[in-house]
């Protein structure tokens, strides 16, 4: 049985990327850190579709918590094929108003937490033979976004960290990849009014937003591909091309 592990896993896009893997016959694992409430109502509405996902808590940004979740992990499970880095937060600031703290907390998140899973799981696939490492950016990583300096800067990091790790892991026949989402219909842009929802639509090609489910199956397909390696594959709509 393939097993995957997804961060940030009980909401929005880390919901439906489950979902994508859920449907396969994966094995999956959620991580969440905060949210338990929430965390516990995504585990219980994918087991009355019959799925059995297992939660994981953890903050993904703190090195001993990430060695424990993946200690705790391979106790239940011999071996991990699908790494899945979607942890994120954003921070909507013009950056006279964004504090090193807003900086700090952002990559933590968002880039620091792809290095610590990555680096966690590496000589694990490896030794299996191989694996794969899907990591999530976001469009505004690929072209950046006004009062998003942090987040933008964040999401291109997990970008340039995507390309330089698939040259290394290549030829232990482990891939790693990145999504990049454009706009999608998650809490993450329920900031947005629907004025500026409306604007973004006029600049989307496919004349829509995303769905969460887009990204993950996006995500499963180049998981599962044996030849894609070092690749960023846009997820929006023509959005930013």
């Amino acid at each position: 049985m393939k097993t995957a592990l997804i961060t940030g896993g009980t909401k929005g896009i880390g919901k439906a990327i489950a979902l994508a893997f859920l449907q396969r016959g994966y094995e999956v694992v959620l991580n969440y850190h905060s949210d338990q409430q929430a965390a516990i109502a995504a585990q219980e509405e994918f087991n009355i579709q019959g799925y059995c996902p297992i939660l994981l808590r953890a903050d993904v940004s703190d090195e001993l918590q990430v060695k424990n979740m993946f200690k705790e992990f391979f106790s239940i499970y011999g071996k991990l094929d699908v790494l899945v880095n979607n942890a994120g937060i954003s921070k909507v600031k013009v950056i006279q108003d964004t504090t090193v703290g807003d900086w700090d907390k952002v990559f933590a998140v968002n880039a620091k937490s792809a290095f610590l899973c990555s680096r966690e799981v590496a000589n694990k696939m490896i030794f299996a033979g191989g694996g794969s490492i899907v990591n999530v950016a976001s469009v505004w990583g690929e072209v950046g976004a006004s009062c998003e300096v942090a987040y933008s800067a964040s999401k291109g990091a997990v970008i340039a960290f995507t390309k330089a790790l698939a040259k290394e892991l290549a030829p232990s026949n482990v891939r790693v990849n990145c999504v990049s989402p454009g706009v999608i219909d998650t809490a993450m842009n329920s900031h947005l009014t629907d004025d500026e929802m409306r604007e973004l639509v006029e600049e989307i090609p496919a004349g829509r937003i995303g769905l969460p489910s887009d990204v993950g199956e996006a995500v499963a397909f180049i998981a599962e591909n044996s030849y894609i390696t070092g690749e960023i594959l846009s997820v929006g709509g023509g959005f930013g091309k």
